[in-house]
């Protein structure tokens, strides 16, 4: 009897599971190709290129329509930190009298609520559609952001952190997740990699818009800062309505997107994502489902190192130009235009992180390199003497916390399977970063200017904790690996799977 030979396209060995059932064999590009023993090797090689055409063609529709929108969408937090970082070193905090520590407490209860609400933010992507849910709190963040223009004290703007944290609580968990779902495990941390790229060169360009709009100061009896808050309120507001034509749906729901995939893309689509990890198809919703993973350790050994890494982010972005005013001796408008550099020159690093990352398959490694980098940029912030040297370490320390967290996001999404389980990783890992980004906005003292140490220390004991994780989690994947190659038992449910490390 004849043997069948077996060709998924962009298959890998020990890392997949095989497709949960085989494709049409007429169709090359929606699954596996099968050819009798002995036939013509052309024909073989011939239905090989066109499924991987497919693939390719697939893959390049997907990374316009979502990785482009949602590293749009990701940046509006990052925006919000650059707009209220630049209006910090305007006349923002005598206007609203946000002396003492009521600046640090503005950033911090707009942690607070976007933790509350990650969670079922992010189940909502699920329940209501990306479209419709990403639309939408777009919208509210834009308008909420566009309304701080007319504050006129701190408490006031309190209000509105609480209110902002809530329309921004489902964003960043909820696009992580609707990226895990498109795409294979060998492919994410490049797609993570565009987020994050996307995310940056907005923030940056934000930054010299700032800088832009402060020169309005006085223009029309307006401050500078309200500018700031007006322009970049109403544009997010119209990226909230394209938001609702221009993002996908679901790879399975993806004929309800506009002007997106044939059927035949979207079978292909579906089987790419079996064929690596087979939970294209959500169980029935319960909330039983959803909290039976709190069980599982990896998920708080995950959310640990987004807490940490996000120790520093926070520190950096909310408070760099302040660390350029105070700490480096910079005026007002430098300090904006100066905080933009370090994010533009951060897509160099997370970029080629991440394609040399899935090239290789490496995730562990790459989260160690990027740490070692960081400790490096921050030991140069805080222990020289020299502005030059100091302002280097904000470009290595910036790129390799934004290159991190591309690799960190690929970390948790490339172990885990089953879609409820990947709801509840991204928004408890979220929620975690949002909790260290409370704690980073404590850890920039302004009376230990102008080298700031303990930002500077809390920074480097932090990323070494990181690389501890690491280090123990890859011990643990390789011996859960062998023990699942020996058949001694079952990776995540689902047979085959092989934890990626």
């Amino acid at each position: 009897m004849a043997t069948s030979h077996i060709v998924a396209p962009g298959s890998q060995q020990g890392d997949k599971s095989s497709p949960s059932k085989p494709a049409d064999n007429e169709d090359a590009a929606s699954g596996p190709i099968f050819t009798e023993e002995g036939e013509d090797d052309e024909v073989l090689h011939s239905g090989e290129h066109v499924a991987g055409a497919a693939e390719r063609r697939l893959r390049l529709k997907v990374d316009l329509r979502l990785c482009t929108i949602a590293g749009i969408l990701c940046s509006l937090n990052l925006l919000d930190s650059g707009v209220i970082s630049s209006a910090s070193v305007t006349s923002m905090p005598s206007d609203l009298d946000l002396t003492g520590n009521r600046f640090s407490v503005s950033i911090f209860i707009f942690t607070i609520s976007s933790i509350a609400f990650q969670l079922p933010s992010t189940l909502a992507v699920r329940t209501f559609s990306p479209r419709l849910w990403f639309s939408t709190i777009t919208f509210c963040f834009g308008l909420i952001t566009m309304c701080t223009a007319f504050i006129q004290t701190w408490q006031q703007m309190i209000a509105l952190r609480v209110l902002l944290g809530i329309a921004m609580s489902g964003i960043y968990p909820g696009l992580t997740y609707l990226i895990s779902t498109w795409y294979p495990r060998r492919e994410q941390q490049t797609r993570f990699a565009f987020l994050q790229t996307g995310e940056v060169v907005i923030l940056a360009t934000g930054g010299i818009v700032n800088f832009g709009l402060n020169q309005l100061n006085g223009k029309g009896g307006i401050a500078g800062w309200r500018y700031m808050f007006l322009v970049q309120g109403l544009i997010s507001m119209v990226i909230g309505l394209v938001t609702y034509f221009w993002i996908v749906d679901f790879p399975e729901e993806a004929h309800r997107s506009f002007w997106f995939l044939t059927p035949e893309e979207q079978e292909l689509a579906v089987a790419r994502i079996n064929a690596d990890r087979k939970d294209v198809e959500p169980d029935p919703f319960s909330w039983g489902k959803v909290f039976v993973h709190a069980r599982d350790p990896k998920v708080y050994g995950f959310a640990c190192m987004f807490f940490l890494l996000n120790l520093v982010s926070t520190a950096l972005s909310y408070f760099l130009p302040i660390i350029l005013q105070t700490g480096m001796g910079f005026d007002e408008n430098q300090s904006i235009l100066l905080s933009a550099p370090p994010y533009y020159y951060a897509v160099i690093p997370v970029l080629l992180s991440s394609v040399i990352g899935d090239r290789f398959r490496l995730r562990g490694p790459v989260i160690v390199f990027n740490c070692v980098t960081l400790i490096v940029g921050f030991c140069m912030l805080g222990f020289s003497e020299q502005v030059a040297v100091r302002y280097v370490g904000t470009y290595l320390a910036t790129g390799a916390y934004v290159s991190n967290w591309a690799a960190l996001s690929a970390y948790q999404a490339n172990n885990i399977a089953g879609q409820w389980k990947r709801a509840f990783t991204a928004a408890a890992v979220t929620a975690m970063n949002g909790a260290g980004g409370i704690a980073g906005s404590f850890i920039v003292r302004s009376m230990e200017a102008p080298h700031y140490l303990t930002a500077v220390w809390v920074s480097i004991g932090s990323h070494l904790l990181i690389i501890a994780v690491v280090v123990v989690f890859s011990v643990h994947f390789f011996l859960a690996n062998s023990l699942a190659a020996k058949g001694k038992i079952i990776l995540e449910g689902v047979e085959g799977f092989r934890y990626t490390y």
